[in-house]
Order: structure tokens, then C-alpha cells, then sequence
């Protein structure tokens, strides 16, 4: 078979059918005049989006999708394989280490896609974590010996899905109760990744850390953390359940304590391995110091990196395919300007059956985007069982007060019939 020479670079994009991202990232691949394949469950999910090629891949069978990568690259050799999200980073380490690019350890991948794993990695290489104890979904909430307040969460999903608080034994044994028959509904219903499967029998109870919330975006060149912006959360996220609405940019704590939540990130990641490409980190900081939540070796989910843009107007997507392809990334900084993105609460279940005021959400001063991603007659659900957000607000302003009144203004704006 004849091998086509790769005249400029050609990366492979991991995009799950129900990813936000595959627009943000093919633009950005555009931009920078590299070669796109697009592989995804399902040969139509982007054919709308015209890439070069595309490559249909079973996410959740890793060992046969890296075979059809080993042998889709013998014609088109790739320079880069890039996950977008936490269903594909496992993927995109294991084939780039069949294929000799540049990746991280596929054991550091797989310690962030188990929290328990996380947990246990982090302790073995002297990071101190809360104490945690892992339980299966089968076990007896009654019987279990555990402190208080802690916190419930599955081994494997995302977004706060399926996390509680609880304060006492009669809250624990409902928490546990609620996300064990959130997972076994979701077995039943075969919507987790097979590769994941076994993750979804257990759950990681830990003891709860005060604090106030912030996210880390930052990326790994060549194992060295280079933050690229830190995100204050303003709402309150105490429990029981920790559904995040506002993220925003520049952070407004001191430089002492961003300089603690990088140095916390940093070991981290250095504990579990982790040396290449993008990570995001979800952490908290209290009178004790700065304290890892979680940290996956992806970009921000959903459509929030929308707020991010660095040097003359660069894309974070822009930014992860600059260095994937080998360019020199360690000068970029982001905009002074203030940003900042609302994940729009779901309020109740239901059918959604209209949203009102869209358009004044829009004309509210500094408001850049209102999307609603969640299509008329789609079904909404809240947390902790839902997966999605009803949408996303962005906003851009001059410092990130300005931006944070604007996000709460629109949001005010915006009515959303929820019917039975």
C-alpha cells in the first residue's frame, strides 16, 4: 500500500459523537494549515465538517482501536494524536506510544480516568491526600465505618455527576444509596464505556475539604507545568451536590495562593507520571494550603474554553495543537482582558419545552455568546444524575467583576419552561 508523505503535519483528533468540541478544534487545525483526521464512533458524526480524512474508531475497546491507528498510520503517517476529553486520553496514550509519538505514560492516563487509582497514586508518591476508602456498589451503606462530613463520588465520570456531600450517617446511607442507583442504571442502560466498565461497580467515599474552588488550566512541556490561567469559582460549592455555574479569569486571589495552586498541580502531576500535553485540575484551598480535587490530562470540558485566548487572539485548542505538533508554546500568555463562562444550571427534570429571554441574555453589556446546547424537546436532568448543562454564557470585560455581573445579569434574563 502506498504511503502518503506527510508534506505538513497530520494529527489525529479523537472526537466522541457527543463531544462540544469537534468544531473549536477543526477551526483551529485550520488555522493552523494542519492536516485533520477526524476518528470518531460513527463515520457521519463530522462528515458536515468536511475533514480530509476520518477514521472510525470503537472508543472502548482501546487495544483495537490503537491496531486500525497502527495500520491507518502506515498510509498516513501522523505527527500527533490528540484526546479531547476524558472518554479519549486513554486512547490517545496508548496508541502514541505504539506509534513513538510524544505522550503521557498510558499508567499516569489511567490514573486519571479512576479517581480511587488518583487517590492511590498521589499517596504512594508522598502527595497527601483526604482519606478515602473505595466501596462497591453492592456493599452496605450501614455497615461501612467512614468520617463525616465526606464526600461520594463514582470511580469515573465527570461534571460533579454523581457527587454528594453528606454530614451524618443517615445522609451518607442516602447519598450512597442515590449514586449507586445512578450507576447501576447507567450499566443497565450500557451508556458507560466498555473500557471503563469496571469502574462503574465502585465508588470513593473522602473526607470532605473546606475551601474555596478553582480550576487550573495549565500544560505539560516535556514534564514542567506552565499555568496557562487559574479560574475562580465565586459560587459557593459546599454541597450536597456541587453543580459549577461560574468560571473566571484572571483569578482574583493573591499571588501567594496561585503560586500554592500551581505548585500542588505541578506535584501532582509529577506523581502520577504525567509529562506531556494539556491538563486541567479542579482544586481547593483552605488555612491548610492548596489541595488536588482532580486532574485529567485533557483541556477544560464543554464549551468553556471559549474564554481562553492567548497571545494575538490564540485558541487553547490552537495552543494544545501547536505544541502536539512539536512548536514552541512557553511564550504564550493570556490576554489581559477578564473572561469568564456560566455553565447554565439545569433547575428541575423534565422535557425542555422553550427558553424565553435569549435575546435580552444577549444584549446584556459585555455579553459575547448565549448558547443553549440542549435542544427544544431534549430531556434535562440536574444534578448529581444529570450529565449536561442546559448551556453556556460568555462574557469579556475589563476586569472580571465587571464579568461576573455581567454573567448573573444575563443568566437573570433567561426563563426556561421545563414541562413534565
Amino acid at each position: 500500500m502506498q504511503q502518503h508523505t506527510l508534506e505538513k503535519p497530520r494529527i489525529l483528533l479523537l472526537l466522541p459523537t457527543r463531544t462540544y468540541r469537534a468544531t473549536d478544534f477543526l477551526e483551529a487545525a485550520l488555522k493552523l494549515d494542519v492536516e485533520v483526521v477526524v476518528a470518531s464512533e460513527e463515520a457521519a458524526t463530522t462528515a458536515d465538517l468536511s475533514p480530509r480524512h476520518t477514521l472510525v474508531l470503537d472508543f472502548s475497546a482501546p487495544s483495537v482501536a490503537t491496531e486500525a491507528i497502527f495500520e491507518f498510520n502506515h498510509t498516513y503517517p501522523l505527527t500527533a494524536i490528540i484526546g479531547v476529553d476524558d472518554d479519549t486520553t486513554l486512547l490517545a496514550a496508548t496508541a502514541s506510544e505504539v506509534l513513538g509519538l510524544p505522550h503521557n505514560p498510558v499508567a499516569s492516563a489511567k490514573a486519571t480516568r479512576d479517581k480511587y487509582l488518583l487517590r492511590q497514586t498521589l499517596a504512594q508518591n508522598g502527595v497527601s491526600v483526604p482519606a478515602y476508602q473505595r466501596f462497591s456498589i453492592y456493599d452496605d451503606p450501614t455497615e461501612t465505618q467512614i468520617g463525616f462530613p465526606c464526600i461520594i463520588k463514582p470511580l469515573s465520570l465527570s461534571a460533579s455527576r454523581g457527587v454528594i456531600r453528606a454530614n451524618t450517617p443517615a445522609e451518607f446511607i442516602d447519598a450512597f444509596q442515590r449514586t449507586t442507583k445512578l450507576l447501576h442504571t447507567l450499566r443497565n442502560a450500557d451508556t458507560i464505556n466498555s473500557s471503563q466498565e469496571h469502574l462503574s461497580q465502585y465508588l470513593l467515599v473522602e473526607d470532605y475539604i473546606p475551601g474555596i474552588e478553582v480550576a487550573l488550566e495549565g500544560i505539560l512541556l516535556d514534564g514542567v507545568l506552565k499555568t496557562l490561567t487559574i479560574f475562580d469559582k465565586p459560587d459557593p460549592l459546599e454541597g450536597p451536590f456541587f453543580e459549577e455555574t461560574l468560571y473566571i479569569t484572571p483569578s482574583r486571589l493573591s499571588t501567594d495562593i496561585q503560586v500554592a495552586l500551581h505548585h500542588a498541580t505541578a506535584e501532582a502531576a509529577d506523581a502520577l507520571g504525567l509529562r506531556h500535553g494539556p491538563v486541567h485540575a479542579e482544586l481547593r484551598y483552605n488555612d491548610t494550603g492548596a489541595h488536588l480535587i482532580e486532574i485529567a490530562a485533557r483541556t477544560i470540558g464543554g464549551l468553556c474554553a471559549r474564554t481562553l485566548r492567548f497571545g494575538t487572539g490564540i485558541s487553547l485548542e490552537e495552543l494544545v495543537i501547536r505544541h502536539a505538533i512539536g512548536e514552541p508554546v512557553e511564550t504564550f500568555q493570556r490576554e489581559q482582558q477578564a473572561a469568564g463562562v456560566m455553565m447554565i444550571p439545569v433547575p428541575k427534570a423534565g422535557i425542555l419545552g422553550e427558553v424565553r429571554g435569549k435575546t435580552a441574555a444577549h444584549r446584556v453589556d459585555r455579553i459575547v455568546e448565549v448558547n443553549i446546547t440542549i435542544p427544544i424537546g431534549g430531556e434535562v436532568v440536574p444534578l448529581p444524575e444529570g450529565a449536561r448543562y442546559l448551556g453556556f454564557i460568555f462574557a469579556r470585560a475589563e476586569t472580571p467583576e465587571a464579568v461576573e455581573t455581567a454573567l448573573r445579569e444575563a443568566h437573570r434574563q433567561l426563563e426556561f419552561v421545563i414541562l413534565p
